[in-house]
This record gives C-alpha cells, structure tokens and sequence, in this order.
C-alpha cells in the first residue's frame, strides 16, 4: 500500500488484525469490513478494489483480492445492483420443457453479454405458472422483461408493460405498448408444404399447437401453401399441440382412420415432430419411404444424430440478438416495435420423395 492510496480513500484506517492473516476474520460468511480489517486498511480502499475502480495501487489491488480470497469473501451482486441506478440485468421467462426455449437462452445470455448486460432466468414449468415465474423475476431489479412464447392475457401484458418495457419472443404482439421479435409463421410452414410437394407429395397433414403462440398463423400457412398448389382438397390439419404426446396422438388417429394415411405430416413444433416419428418407429412404418416428417423450430431435438429432423429454422441466435437489440431500445426509451424474421428449411433424413 502506498501512501497516495490512504490519502485518496480518505477513510480512517482500521487497526490490522492481530495475527495478520486472513485466518484472524471473524467467523461466519465474510464481509468487506473482515477483508479490511485481514488486510489493515479502509473498508472505502477495499471497495475500491473489489468494484474495480481507480483509486488504489497494484500492490494494494493484489494484496485485497488474495486476502478476500482467502477468507471465501464473495461480493453481494445484489447489493451492488441496488446501489446502482441501472442494473444492467434483462429478465426472460421461458418454458422449461420447450427445447427451442432453452436454445434461445443460451443465445440471449451471449446477446446480453455483447451489450453489457447480465441475463437472469426464470422457469415456467408444469408446477410453476407463468405469473409465478414473472413475479420471481421482478424481484431481481430488471431493466426490461423479455417473455419466450408467452401465454400471458392482453390484460396482463398491459399491466406489466406499466411497470417495465416488455418485449415478447415467438408470439405476435397486439398491444402498442409491447413489443416483439418473431419469425414469420405463416411463411415458414408454407416453406415445408413447398418442400414436400416438390419430393411429389399430395396428401399432407398438419399437427397443430392447439392454442399456443404461432399456431393460427401456422395452420393458416399451412392451408394457403396447400391451396397454392391447387392440393386444398387435400389438406388434412389436426388439433395437436406442444408435446410429443400432442404428436403421438395425432399421428394414431391418422393411422387409424379408415381411408389412406397421408405420405406426410407437418407439425407444429419438433417436439411434436418427436411424436410423430416414435409412434410411426413403432408401427414399422418407413420414415420417409412410406411417410415424411417436418418439425419446426430446429431445436437441439432435430439435430439429434439418430433423428436428423427436416424442420424449418426459425434461428436462435439471430432471434436472441435481435430481442436483446429490442429490449435495449425499450429501455432507451425507444417505441414498441415488432421485428418480423424470415425462417428457412433445413432438409434432414426425414422427408424424402412420395411413395409411388
């Protein structure tokens, strides 16, 4: 320590502890004021050093962090936000159980990270609602929300809104005061109609999301794409949903119908594409010799190594950034916008030419 550190802290000096070791720290979960007292200078000084601030010379710097290290002192990250006027924190609530959900989480961590910011997670899951999640979240001081498929009604998407910018992704946004970054459902599934009747495809079925975010404008796609090529008549769509069981079950009832099953099926997402393709391994039937298989979102599902899914992309990284730029802009004091993304197909094994 120099003396130009002690005259610019402008602190007094606490007496150094007696052993002069770190080991002299009182007992229980150590705090600034032990790793001054370890180290015999200001609790200011140390601040200094752990906030990474000028103000203390490199030998005080190295001698701070060895002895906070040694006494296991770990720094209130919470504390330090609070004491801020900015947290630099965005807040994201995904489904837990949707594998595309946890591929934009790991892009928006990155995202964040490129512009400064922290991300902070909260889960929706079978035994945790939405408003369970968000309320979670909210207590972590974020600058802005950022909600993956969310399910909340128009009411509470206001409401929150109020109280910070809100932004969702993977849904479209009918309100002026929220935002949104999506891909363009409509035009994907056409994209996969297009692809399976090129490999010489009539009779398609679509597997809905029931109600979830993006199936209207999916379904709607889907009979558009088909009408497109003058195979109306030939459009098969079924209520399904998010789930592998959703998938399972649609892909029986087609099988089980007593007229032709389609040569292939689209569905709503690969999870529901996961579906599919277990119950027709099941029944013996060939994929895609005798039926072709489209999922939706490329998730880590599709890529799986034994599954090589065909599926249309709506690219998680690209959707990540381009949430987190909208979040920023939110919090800058930017309008409410929505951000429309293009998709692409992505071919794998599971489609292939119409059996003849």
């Amino acid at each position: 320590m120099t003396k130009s550190d002690d005259a610019r802290d402008g602190a007094e000096q606490p007496p150094p502890a007696k052993t002069g070791t770190a080991r002299a720290a009182r007992k229980g979960r150590p705090t600034m004021v032990d790793v001054a007292r370890a180290a015999g200078i200001s609790t200011a000084l140390v601040s200094i050093v752990i906030r990474d601030v000028p103000g203390a010379s490199a030998e005080t710097r190295r001698r701070v962090l060895q002895i906070a290290d040694e006494l296991g002192y770990v720094p209130d990250r919470r504390a330090q936000k609070l004491r801020r006027s900015s947290s630099r924190v965005l807040g994201i609530v995904f489904e837990l159980q949707q594998p595309f959900h946890g591929d934009l989480v790991e892009h928006l961590y990155a995202a964040a990270a490129r512009h400064g910011y922290e991300a902070v997670i909260s889960a929706v899951a079978p035994s945790r609602d939405e408003s369970t999640a968000l309320n979670s979240l909210l207590r972590e001081r974020c600058e802005a929300a950022i909600l993956l498929g969310s399910r909340l009604s128009g009411e509470e998407l206001q409401g929150l809104a109020g109280r910070l910018p809100t932004l969702l992704v993977a849904r479209r946004s009918d309100l002026p005061q929220v935002g949104s970054v999506r891909s363009d459902d409509s035009v994907g599934i056409k994209l996969a109609v297009d692809h399976l009747v090129g490999l010489g495809h009539r009779r398609i079925a679509h597997i809905d999301g029931a109600g979830a975010p993006g199936s209207s404008d999916r379904r709607l796609g889907f009979l558009e794409g088909m009408a497109d090529h003058g195979l109306a008549d030939f459009a098969d769509v079924l209520a399904g949903g998010l789930t592998e069981e959703a998938g399972a079950e649609g892909m029986r009832y087609l099988l089980d119908r007593p007229v032709p099953p389609p040569t292939a099926v689209i569905a709503f997402n690969d999870r529901t594409a996961t579906g599919v393709l277990d119950v027709l391994a099941r029944q013996g039937r060939d994929v895609p010799g005798e039926i072709s298989v489209v999922g939706y979102d490329d998730s880590r599902l599709a890529k799986i190594p034994h599954v090589q899914m065909t599926t249309v992309s709506q690219d998680a990284p690209l959707m990540a950034d381009a949430a987190v730029i909208a979040a920023l802009d939110l919090i800058n004091g930017g309008t409410p916008q929505e951000t429309v993304l293009t998709p692409r197909l992505v071919e794998r094994a599971t489609s292939g030419p119409a059996p003849r």
